[in-house]
């Protein structure tokens, strides 16, 4: 067999192992390590290039916001924050149609601002949540999809860890991709209140009632939740002021909320040990998966596949949009069978490369060209310009056409190709990492193998799982009717990114 033929049969044999229930991790790295030994005729290049892939990986200092993230989450779990975000939502909202419900998807946005894991807000707010559902005549199917679908906002919602995860994958700067997910996040919640809403019109025996809240209690409640609001606006604030990194924003994150469990008597010692506990645990599976990938992503480059591919696919000669699409719904049948830190690690060494080389026109020269050349003119005629020339600049930028040499000289202007070039890589590559961690996130809660479906039903066995698939079917409409309008209006996505930018 050649190197290329290796490297494509390594694929099936990677998903079978997958569905022997070995650990996705582990099966990468068996995979990659027999399939170098294939390719090299030996053991002597794969050991060498496990020694420089663990040391190469583990290296990052970016990876040090995983663990940071993590026990974030864990420490606002102390501090009650989970609570507080619940109440807050369902005194102005609980007494709407389906106001609990939807008090619980708002609960999980907020929680997913400062926790950056999917399962871990899910499993924490069906804790808080479940029990006020139940009490006021929520159906069980209608409470865990809610739950289920409330969940997939916490890697959506900014900070995710598995952004970081693409971001490092793909030479992308986390915080833009941190900026671009926050419009794509707020249209999700808001679209899943949308569903509750006509959910509970059309099954009003699904949703129960609840009176309102006096508006002393609603302030209250909104008050409560202010630890929340300074964690958030601290840690995304800080990064984007300039005031830290990343990775020092992670930390600075973890330290206040640990700090705010302390104060409200969340955090003992006891406590605090079960937080590092947990989260060594989460980050050593992490970091496995993540050295797995990275071993196994070294052989297919060894192997030539991923570029094998990227040419057969350009030539076939399709658009670009038809093959963003293909691998959009590749990507909502996979999240179907695994959780979505496998699934980009897995695949995004693969198909990045494919979208990279495709133009979407996001970026016209002409058009950058002529916003540099209104920013000089409005602040009046350049020195030395003559009337013809000037004449000439505003001939060019209303017909949309490129301006010269001549005329970037005169406006003391350097937009080339190159330059375009590259925000437009840039625009696309954040665009299709929000895009691919939306449908993933989808997989996860598509009947019939949907694993959130799976932990969220287990935390309430009184439900069947045919209840929770049936209305589960409203949230993944949401989502569907999402996905379609972020791939048709781009600039919904990037709209924070260049503005601020």
């Amino acid at each position: 067999m050649s190197n290329l033929e290796i490297g494509i049969a390594s694929f099936p044999i990677l998903m079978g192992l997958i569905f022997l229930r070995v650990p996705i991790g582990l099966a990468m790295f068996l995979v990659a390590l027999g399939g170098l030994f294939a390719i090299t005729d030996g053991w002597t290049v794969a050991l060498a290039r496990l020694k420089h892939e663990t040391y190469s990986t583990f290296s990052n200092y970016s990876l040090s916001i995983v663990p940071m993230f993590l026990l974030m989450g864990h420490f606002a779990t102390l501090g009650g924050m989970s609570t507080a975000l619940f109440k807050a939502a369902e005194a102005w909202l609980g007494h709407r149609k389906g106001g609990v419900a939807m008090a619980s998807v708002g609960a999980c946005a907020g929680f997913g601002a400062i926790c950056g894991s999917s399962l871990a807000t899910a499993a924490t707010m069906s804790q808080v949540a479940l029990p006020e559902l139940r009490r006021y005549g929520y159906s069980g199917g209608f409470s865990t999809a809610t739950l289920a679908a409330g969940g997939t906002l916490g890697i959506l919602i900014p900070p995710s860890v598995v952004l970081v995860i693409y971001a490092i994958l793909t030479d992308q700067n986390i915080a833009k991709l941190f900026l671009a997910a926050f419009v794509p996040g707020i249209l999700a919640a808001i679209g899943y209140m949308i569903t509750i809403n006509i959910y509970a019109r059309l099954h009003p025996e699904a949703a129960g009632a609840r009176d309102p809240v006096p508006m002393r209690e609603r302030v209250r409640a909104l008050i409560d939740v202010w630890p929340v609001l300074a964690v958030f606006s601290l840690v995304v604030g800080g990064i984007y002021l300039g005031w830290f990194t990343p990775t020092a924003g992670a930390a600075v994150g973890a330290a206040g909320t640990g700090l705010i469990a302390l104060c409200k008597g969340g955090m003992g010692w006891k406590a605090l040990e079960g937080a590092f506990h947990a989260t060594a645990r989460n980050t050593a599976m992490i970091f496995f998966i993540i050295l797995g990938a990275a071993f196994y992503n070294g052989f297919l480059a060894l192997s030539q596949a991923p570029q094998a591919l990227s040419e057969w696919v350009i030539g076939l000669g399709l658009s670009p949009w038809s093959v963003l699409i293909c691998i959009l719904l590749l990507y909502l049948v996979f999240g179907c069978l695994m959780d979505s830190l496998s699934m980009i690690l897995l695949t995004i060494p693969i198909f990045f490369p494919i979208i990279s080389q495709l133009d979407f026109n996001f970026v016209s020269l002409a058009a950058l060209q002529a916003d540099a050349a209104r920013e000089v003119l409005a602040s009046g005629i350049p020195d030395g310009m003559t009337a013809e020339m000037l004449g000439s600049i505003e001939t060019a930028i209303a017909s949309g056409q490129e301006l010269s040499r001549d005329m970037m000289r005169a406006l003391d202007i350097n937009i080339t190709q190159g330059r375009a070039n590259r925000i437009e890589a840039e625009e696309v590559a954040i665009w299709f990492g929000i895009l691919v961690l939306i449908v993933v996130e989808v997989g996860l809660i598509t009947p019939p193998v949907g694993m959130n479906l799976f932990v969220i039903n287990a935390m309430d066995p009184r439900t069947r799982m045919s209840e929770t698939y049936r209305a589960v079917l409203y949230f993944v409409g949401s989502d569907v009717v999402r996905v379609a309008v972020l791939v048709a209006f781009p600039g919904i996505t990037l709209f924070l990114l260049r503005w601020l930018h």
